[in-house]
């Protein structure tokens, strides 16, 4: 009964454990309070193990953050409406991204407090998933001009800064939909598009805001 030797864990298996207890400990101690000690507890796991997979306090974070950019960016793009207009897509994208956050707080305060606070490498990781972010609402605004027939040159002047401005508000209101008493995600998606998108549309039909000197 006792003597036999226990099945091998899968090296993949193993490694996501140790980033799974590396996420918590990173989002709830904070990157320079936590130990490796601390995270090969949680694994379960010797803390000599944790360094012969992933070599370093700082290349263990790195890939913490960098598996839960690829895995919010993933949830964002599953969550998208095919098929239907600009408005829509977007809509459904950011439903998804306060969805994911909300149920994945750990990894969302790695990302967006732990990451953003501790410099590089860190800061260039959390900045490539932005890029993403940004490339994909640049298309679905892009997309929407031209359902519009708007001016050509508004894609050159403006979607760029608009859509690094969703972007930049929706990481701010993550952090509102996933706090005690916050909206649901749903709540939070249409909001955001009531701020947005209805001043989009004033800019698609021209009708621009300027200073009056």
């Amino acid at each position: 009964m006792g003597g036999g030797r226990s099945k091998r864990m899968p090296r993949a298996v193993r490694e996501q454990q140790m980033l799974d207890a590396a996420v918590r400990t990173f989002a709830r101690r904070g990157y320079r309070a936590a130990s490796m000690d601390d995270i090969a507890e949680l694994a379960g796991v010797s803390k000599p193990l944790v360094y012969l997979y992933l070599n370093s306090k700082e290349e263990l974070f790195t890939a913490c953050v960098r598996r839960e950019a690829e895995a919010l960016v993933a949830a964002v793009r599953a969550a998208v409406e095919r098929d239907v207009p600009a408005d829509r897509q977007l809509w459904s994208g950011l439903r998804g991204l306060f969805t994911y956050t909300a149920e994945h707080p750990d990894g969302w305060a790695v990302l967006h407090s732990q990451a953003r606070s501790q410099g590089e490498p860190f800061v260039r990781e959390v900045a490539a998933m932005r890029a993403e972010l940004v490339s994909f609402v640049e298309q679905l605004i892009g997309e929407a001009s031209k359902e519009a027939d708007c001016d050509p040159e508004f894609a050159d002047r403006e979607v760029a800064g608009l859509a690094y401005a969703l972007v930049g508000a929706a990481e701010s209101m993550a952090d509102w939909a996933g706090s005690p008493g916050g909206p649901t995600a749903k709540e939070a998606a249409a909001t955001l598009m009531n701020f947005a998108w209805a001043g989009l549309g004033n800019l698609l039909r021209d009708q621009k805001w300027q200073p009056s000197a």
